[in-house]
């Protein structure tokens, strides 16, 4: 194995080295053997959707017995089907569509998808592989909505910055697979869930909206959270949603009585290899959280008042050290400036140009911001990285980084400074990963 990066002497490829090691630890092969059931006496069919389905299926085949009937099919973005290792038969289709807005490929899925439940009996397995962005890429628009009418809401969900568990409660409720009906549609034949967490507290109702576990929350939720945010929907399923004709089924349904659900990788997981990777290059290293959500400029002003503080000798950290975070923060974008383009980039790149200007500077402090799937928002990055410098090489080139921040450009900004973190697809989904190095 190669040597890591010095800290001291290479602090951004150090951050770069920890990014991997997180990543590393959230694929789906190291954990997947433990964590399956046994054969049953039927037929075992997989379902799956999410950014890191594809790699999921590949370690399911690569897991599964030879001689053990095997069948099923699973959706993941665009491109974001991992290579087939070199011998590996396939067994599971893999197809893709669209994310972070669906489309008609993912209708498509979902109807499949439904269709292969149904078809499972009493003796069969069921193995759904669910990861996180499986609920724009598993699109079945409830009774009276339109794909044209769940892509507008989507949208809209996504510029008013509503945390994931609102999203999802609305997501849950428009559907027809999401919120536990796919489990229902599954009955009578027993069903394991395996899951990579991408949500704070790793709630598996709230990963990708939950197709295969119960819902506890309510029609009457999911209309106060569009009401909240102006979010119009067609006045049919108002009235559905006031009804709770879309109510989902709860736990206390007996189609959940034989489903397991089982944890393939978490935040927490990766966060932890990172900060074991850091203390092995002489650091100390501190995890604030995996469930930090909040306006990304704003969780950057607070990570940066404690980088400062431990720069100073103040605070609970302790220089040469690594602040470790997770979560999954939003952004809420801002109206268009005229002249300008539209602004590009998602919320780790938001996160990194808050935190460079609210470091001003200060002295022996990088860090790096990217999330684990390896696209940040709909950009071809996987975040960016902040260097003491970062202000000084904007003024050098007359970039003014608040009128980047006002416009929600933080990609055009770091791209200028070549310090955009271009990964490509990871084949996997932990969430934000966050990490300030502190020398």
């Amino acid at each position: 194995m190669n040597r890591p990066p010095d800290p001291r002497q290479q602090p951004a490829a150090f951050l770069r080295h920890l990014f991997e090691v997180a990543v590393a630890r959230a694929q789906p092969l190291p954990n997947m053997a433990a964590l399956l059931p046994a054969p049953p006496r039927g037929r075992t069919w997989v379902l799956g959707a999410g950014k890191a389905a594809g790699a999921m299926a590949h370690a399911l085949e690569q897991c599964w017995p030879e001689n053990a009937p095997l069948d099923g099919l699973v959706v993941t973005r665009y491109h974001h089907t991992p290579p087939r290792p070199a011998g590996l038969r396939q067994r599971i289709e893999i197809c893709e569509a669209a994310h972070p807005v669906p489309d008609q490929a993912g209708v498509d899925a979902a109807e499949r998808m439904l269709a292969l439940a149904r078809a499972a009996g009493a003796d069969d397995l069921v193995i759904c592989l669910i990861s996180g962005g499986g609920s724009s890429l598993l699109t079945l628009p409830a009774e009276g909505l339109t794909l044209q009418d769940k892509q507008r809401i989507n949208q809209d969900l996504l510029a008013c910055g509503a945390p994931i568990g609102e999203m999802n409660t609305v997501r849950k409720h428009l559907s027809r697979i999401k919120g536990g009906r796919l489990a229902a549609a599954c009955h009578p034949a027993s069903v394991c869930t395996l899951t990579i967490s991408d949500v704070p507290g790793d709630d598996p109702a709230v990963i990708a909206s939950g197709p295969t576990v119960a819902d506890d929350s309510t029609c009457e939720q999911a209309l106060a959270i569009l009401d909240r945010y102006g979010i119009a929907i067609p006045a049919s399923v108002r009235q559905a949603l006031k009804d709770a004709t879309l109510e989902t089924p709860k736990s206390s349904s007996s189609v959940f009585a034989s489903h397991q659900v089982k944890m393939l990788a978490t935040p927490m997981q990766s966060l932890q290899a990172a900060a074991e990777a850091a203390r092995a290059a002489g650091l100390n290293a501190y995890v604030l959280s995996d469930e930090i959500e909040g306006e990304s400029r704003e969780i950057a002003k607070m990570h940066a008042a404690l980088a400062r503080a431990a720069a100073h000798g103040h605070g609970p950290f302790q220089a040469p050290c690594v602040i470790l975070s997770g979560g999954e923060t939003t952004v809420t974008l801002r109206p268009p400036v005229a002249g300008f383009p539209k602004g590009k980039g998602g919320r780790a790149g938001e996160f990194c140009l808050g935190l460079a200007t609210a470091l001003q500077a200060q002295p022996r402090v990088w860090a790096l911001a990217a999330d684990t799937d390896g696209i940040d928002g709909v950009e071809d990055n996987a975040g960016a990285i902040v260097t003491p410098d970062t202000l000084a090489r904007c003024a050098q080139q007359g970039i003014q980084p608040a009128d980047h921040a006002d416009r929600n450009d933080s990609y055009r900004l770091f791209e200028a400074l070549n310090d955009l973190v271009v990964t490509g697809p990871t084949h996997t989904n932990v969430n934000d990963f966050r990490a300030i190095l502190v020398l």
